[in-house]
């Protein structure tokens, strides 16, 4: 039967880009079903497909997977390089990707994910700032440390998937991580699957009220590449 893996709009929904990049980096064959937020409140409809009425959710026959670290275990129990090979590297990993799965909330809040645009953003809280200088510091960390050209090695790994959402936020609001940090953003940019996923956040139609109420409140808006 396959993996089916549910996803929303493109430009929003940086939980849905965890799992569909780490499958489509690592070449893990599934069907893509798009299911776009359609109000501020998607629950309901959600939970036709999700226990949680929410997505990411991964569906493998009989299984169900919901959650983004669900799904990144899930798989890794079924497919080599979901994590590094190396022990240290793999170590670190670990404490990262659950890093960025529990914490950041300020960038969360504060700096939502809009793939198509660009803004001059309003200053942000301390909260913020501690966030961004502890990404700065984290990825430069797993660069110095394992050499890169991934956060924890030469191999696309989980924890690159984890924080590429952040990636397209470093552009957005052109945030400060840093040099290291800098060639990390330009080098998971270029890869083949996130050029696919931009170029879809492009050209998808929908727009949802809650999420662009969320990102005029972050700064002026300076350019939208988004298709009217």
């Amino acid at each position: 039967m396959g993996y089916v893996l549910v996803t929303a709009n493109r430009n929003y929904s940086s939980w849905s880009l965890r799992p569909w990049l780490l499958m489509r980096g690592l070449g893990i064959p599934f069907e893509d079903r798009v299911e776009p937020f359609a109000s501020d409140d998607n629950w309901a409809a959600f939970r036709a497909f999700s226990p949680t009425g929410q997505v990411p959710v991964l569906l493998d026959g009989e299984h169900t997977v919901w959650d983004s670290l669900g799904i990144a275990l899930y798989l890794a129990e079924r497919h080599p390089g979901v994590w590094p090979r190396d022990e240290g590297a793999r170590a670190w990993a670990y404490s990262a990707v659950c890093e960025m799965h529990g914490g950041f909330a300020a960038l969360r809040n504060e700096r939502t994910m809009n793939v198509g645009v660009r803004v001059d953003p309003a200053p942000g809280s301390p909260a913020l700032e501690r966030d961004v200088a502890r990404i700065a510091e984290l990825w430069a960390e797993g660069l110095e440390r394992f050499g890169g050209p991934g956060l924890a090695g030469p191999d696309f790994s989980v924890v690159d998937a984890f924080y590429a959402p952040v990636a397209y936020r470093v552009r957005t609001y052109d945030l400060h991580v840093g040099e290291p940090g800098r060639r990390w953003v330009e080098h998971v940019l270029a890869h083949p699957a996130m050029l696919d996923w931009e170029a879809q956040a492009l050209t998808e139609s929908w727009r949802e009220e809650s999420h662009e109420t969320e990102l005029a409140a972050t700064g002026r808006i300076v350019a939208d590449h988004r298709s009217r």
